[in-house]
Formats: C-alpha cells, structure tokens, sequence
C-alpha cells in the first residue's frame, strides 16, 4: 500500500516538473494527478480502517482553493495588462501638447515663461528662484503677493540652456515655510508605462507621473 501511494507521489512530483504551458494546462495536469492519488489512496486503504469520508472532502476542498487561487490570479495579471495599455492609449494624445508640470524646461530667451506657483496661504513673503542645468542660481527675486502665475523673461545674457524654478514661500518672521518647484509650460514627447503607472516625459528629459500634469494645451 505504502509503495502505491509513494508511487502516485512520484508521479506527481514528475508531472509538476515537466509540466510547461500556462497555468491551466498546469491545473489541468495536476487536478488529474490528484485524482489519480485519490483513487490510489481508495483502492489501498486498509478495509478495517477506511478513511473517514470528511478526509477526502478536506482534500478536496484544499486542492479547489489552491486552484481558485491560481486563476484568481491570472486574472488580476490580465487586469492589470488591461489597464495599463488603456492608460498609454488614454495619454498617448498628449504628445505633442504642452503640460504644466512641476519640471525642468528649454529657454532660449525668445519667449517668455509663465511659472504657475503654488505659495502658502499664509506667507507673508515668497521668492523665485531660477537656477540654470548646473544647479548655478541665475536669478533670485521676490513674488509680489498674492500670486497665482510669474512670467520670467530671462536676463538679456541668458544663454539657451535647461531652467528650473523654485519658489520659496517665507513666514512673518523670515523663516521659510516651503520650497516647491514650480510648474511651467512644457512640450511632451512621450508617454511610458511602467508596472500599471503612466510616466510623461518632457523635451528637457524631465519625467513626472500622469498625476502631477495640472494642465494641458496646445503649443504656442
């Protein structure tokens, strides 16, 4: 009897090892395999001891769940593929268009830029900084309050280069409260996806989630 069922173990064990395929060719191959074990267990089971009937239900029972399990979770795969190629054809229109995002962008001094500031409502006082793509500070000014958008014009030595611009809200006593980058026009060139999350990328090589693009518009 022993030999029997160590047997059927056996065969198991090869089946779940040269099993390739998807997983429901697997819960196929293992649910026969399982059966196969069941009948082996009734034909050698000792007649003055049988198995109690309850043994094979819990058997049963268990192998169900293993294989609800499994499909249950092709199917959170498949969802999750679903969804994240929905959300690149979503975003996919955006390139081309310019965001305002909280990034870095191109200035060749022939426009100029409107920076959207996002001060504390309780400042007393608020900066912008402009700093250059070497982290060099090209300008440094106050923010007249209140101040929803700054327009930078650059300084007339301004070279083309990649800005940033941070602005720093200050309390009554001169201590600072914040320091946010601020949000400016730019033109997008991609949209990636990447583990269920969509990713826009500007034409200064800035990467920022979907979530953090405020507005949208087409180029001036």
């Amino acid at each position: 009897m022993t030999d029997s069922v160590t047997a059927a173990t056996a065969a198991t064990n090869a089946s779940s090892s040269s099993s390739s395929g998807n997983s429901k060719t697997l819960i196929s191959n293992d649910f026969e395999t399982f059966l196969r074990m069941l009948t082996t267990q009734l034909e050698n089971q000792d007649p003055l001891n049988p198995m109690e009937s309850s043994e094979y239900a819990l058997q049963i029972a268990t192998f169900s769940g293993v294989e609800q399990q499994v499909l249950t979770n092709d199917l959170l795969t498949n969802l999750t593929e679903n969804l994240g190629g929905g959300g690149l054809s979503q975003y996919g229109s955006w390139v081309g268009m310019e965001a305002a995002a909280p990034v870095a962008v191109k200035y060749d001094g022939s426009t100029q830029l409107t920076i959207l500031t996002e001060i504390e409502a309780d400042a007393s006082s608020a900066k912008l900084v402009v700093r250059n793509s070497e982290g060099s500070i090209v300008e440094s000014r106050e923010i007249d309050l209140p101040a929803e958008t700054v327009t930078w014009p650059g300084e007339s030595e301004a070279k083309a280069d990649t800005y940033s611009f941070i602005v720093e809200s200050y309390a009554a006593d001169g201590s600072q409260m914040s320091e946010t980058l601020g949000k400016v026009y730019a033109p997008i060139v991609e949209v990636r996806t990447e583990a269920g999350k969509v990713s826009v990328v500007f034409e200064s090589g800035s990467i920022v989630n979907s979530n953090d693009v405020s507005a949208l518009r087409d180029p001036v």
